[in-house]
């Protein structure tokens, strides 16, 4: 299976937020979205589906350690995750799966021809994995609910 997969089963909007906003601003947006990471673009419109970066909670976590509550009023842009790691959406599930595993991250930007088409995470990755289950354990009509 690709990461093609996921990304068709989904929403196809990527949450994302201008390098100039403040990280205030990308909190609440993070918040108001339920998510946990924001993908960074560029202020130009020209820029289109370009990726200039990634903002996670972590990041947040990490620099309220260090800079205290200044970070706030901070622009994203000091504090996002530069060239992060990507895949392409004809990657495997299992590369992309080892990707977030060996660099400890939970969303993967997924990259076509240099454009950001889409981000997976560690959650879809969950949800596909909870629908196989379901699939499997999904009892025939001849077998009663409950057997001992």
């Amino acid at each position: 299976m690709k990461v093609e997969h996921i990304l068709q089963s989904k929403e196809a909007r990527v949450v994302a937020v201008r390098t100039s906003a403040t990280v205030a601003e990308a909190i609440r947006l993070m918040k108001a979205e339920n998510i946990s990471a924001l993908v960074v673009k560029e202020v130009c419109r020209t820029e289109g589906n370009t990726l200039a970066g990634v903002l996670s909670e972590r990041d947040i976590v990490h620099a309220l350690l260090e800079r205290g509550a200044s970070l706030l009023s901070m622009p994203v842009s000091q504090l996002m995750t530069r060239q992060p790691v990507t895949c392409a959406p004809s990657d495997s599930l299992h590369h992309a799966l080892r990707l977030m595993a060996d660099h400890h991250i939970r969303h993967l930007p997924v990259l076509e021809d240099g454009h950001l088409i889409g981000v997976v995470s560690a959650r879809d990755f969950t949800q596909l994995q909870l629908q196989e289950l379901e699939s499997v354990a999904q009892p025939s009509a001849e077998t009663p609910a409950y057997a001992h």
